[in-house]
């Protein structure tokens, strides 16, 4: 088997007393865009300055390139940061600035300005290399840090949460931007960030993470549609959760009794257990329609007009505490106040047994 680009290998790390990593293992293949997604204080952003060398490890390896990284200086290291502030030099041109890095490996000049045009030219800023950094805005100061960064070519280009300080509309543009650049020049991308849209719209290899552990890691889309545990289901997008307990078993379905009443699910399941069912707001159905296992009724709350769709909120009659969250078409004449029946498909239903 061919050796990862990374592998970190039972790393832990503590801040005095407090456990930050708790025995994170992880390997990333070469060319591929991995996303650490997490709330703060999971401890993405250690593991990154781990990667990065900026933090030593409490315990555990890192290797690169099959190489132990472990104490090697963020200077030696085959990695390069994207910070969320940019952190350029406001006294140099744009051309300087990205030109740095090769500056300090003793690159000639000529040599280092058409090495930092090219990088510029990759970003979409060909002609800012006589720029100051305060002449561009905040989407073009990123994508300066992001050619400073790749002008070495790094086999590892970390980016610390690099979108966090944009708007909305810039922020999906760069993320466009962003996986296009990495698809051209092959570089392995590790990005953290806690914005589970950016993640899906990003990430090839998805690793979710909650209280210093990985919680789920692989496909963002296998990640969304059968998350490994319930943080996992309910961070990496919304879903609705029924907690109930399995009191009949078939070959391959189970029955379980739940605060909307009992649903048949696809799996087969031990008669007793304790198990979490988690539906996806796209796959809740109010006032029904064939084929779907009915879920009670429930009274509307709020009904917001997100543009392409209708987020609804809806509270079950049979339990008030049990919330449904259920993603509409833009023309749904759903109103708060209305009573629907909620429904849904039993395939779509995530069975959950952390």
């Amino acid at each position: 088997m061919t050796a990862p680009l990374v592998d970190i290998r039972a790393v832990s790390h503590r801040f005095g007393q407090l456990a930050v990593l708790k025995n994170v293992s992880l390997r990333i293949e070469s060319g591929s865009y991995t996303i650490l997604l997490g709330p703060s204080g999971s401890g993405k952003t250690t593991l990154l300055s781990i990667l990065g060398g900026f933090v030593m490890p409490s315990e555990g390896k890192v290797f690169i390139r099959g190489e132990d990284c472990t104490a090697v200086p963020p200077a030696r290291r085959p990695t390069t940061t994207v910070f969320q502030d940019y952190a350029l030099f406001p006294h140099m041109s744009v051309g300087g600035n990205v030109g740095f890095g090769l500056r300090m490996q003793g690159v000639d000049g000529a040599t280092r300005a058409a090495k930092a045009r090219e990088a510029l030219a990759l970003v979409g800023l060909a002609s800012a290399f006589d720029k100051k950094p305060h002449q561009l805005s905040g989407g073009q100061r990123q994508r300066v840090a992001l050619a400073r960064a790749l002008v070495i070519e790094p086999a590892v280009l970390l980016l610390d949460e690099p979108l966090g300080a944009l708007d909305l509309k810039l922020r999906r543009q760069m993320q466009d931007e962003l996986k296009a650049i990495q698809k051209r020049v092959g570089t392995a991308f590790i990005h953290v960030t806690h914005d589970q849209e950016e993640a899906m719209a990003l990430a090839d290899h998805c690793v979710v993470m909650n209280d210093g552990r990985i919680e789920d890691e692989g496909p963002p889309e296998r990640v969304y549609a059968r998350p490994a545990t319930r943080f996992s289901a309910t961070f990496m997008g919304e879903s609705t959760i029924l907690s109930g307990k399995v009191t009949e078993r078939g070959d391959r379905t189970s029955t379980v009794s739940t605060p909307a009443g009992p649903v048949l699910v696809r799996s087969a399941l031990l008669v007793g257990s304790a198990v979490a069912l988690a539906i996806r707001p796209e796959h809740l159905v109010l006032d029904g329609a064939a084929g779907t296992a009915s879920l009670g009724m429930a009274k509307v709350g709020d009904v917001v007009f997100q543009g392409s769709f209708k987020r609804v909120l809806a509270a079950s009659v049979e339990d008030p505490s049990l919330q449904f969250i259920a993603k509409l078409p833009a023309t749904a004449t759903v109103q708060s106040g209305d009573t629907v029946a909620v429904s849904c498909d039993t395939d779509q239903i995530i069975v959950l047994t952390d």
